[in-house]
């Protein structure tokens, strides 16, 4: 299902799917991969989606709605903007990152009162 869909938006970009990889930075070899029934990684699906100006859900397939509906950015997104999309972000780290923003939040609510 993935494949396809990628390959449909491709065709739709007028780009051929190697082009898309190579596009986002990815090598040529992420494409037999897919082909091959696997899918790509949450920083890759966010880069691909991006690339397509589609959600994630449409790209790999769970979804019929193109675009997604925000109502702020995923920890997908957060995650890619916070580190780069390099190396391996684990929930741990996610979670303190987190963590800091909330402290650092109320911090500025407990100045402004």
């Amino acid at each position: 299902m993935f494949f396809d869909r990628f390959q449909a938006l491709c065709a739709e970009k007028g780009v051929s799917v190697y082009r898309a990889c190579m596009d986002i930075g990815l090598n040529r070899s992420a494409v037999a991969k897919w082909k091959a029934g696997g899918k790509p990684n949450g920083t890759t699906a966010g880069k691909l989606a991006d690339y397509f100006g589609v959600s994630t859900d449409y790209l790999l397939g769970q979804t019929s709605q193109r675009t997604p509906v925000h109502s702020g950015p995923t920890d997908e997104e957060i995650k890619f903007a916070l580190f780069g999309g390099s190396g391996e972000i684990t929930d741990a780290m996610y979670d303190e990152v987190k963590k800091f923003a909330a402290f650092v939040k109320q911090r500025e609510a407990e100045k402004k009162e």
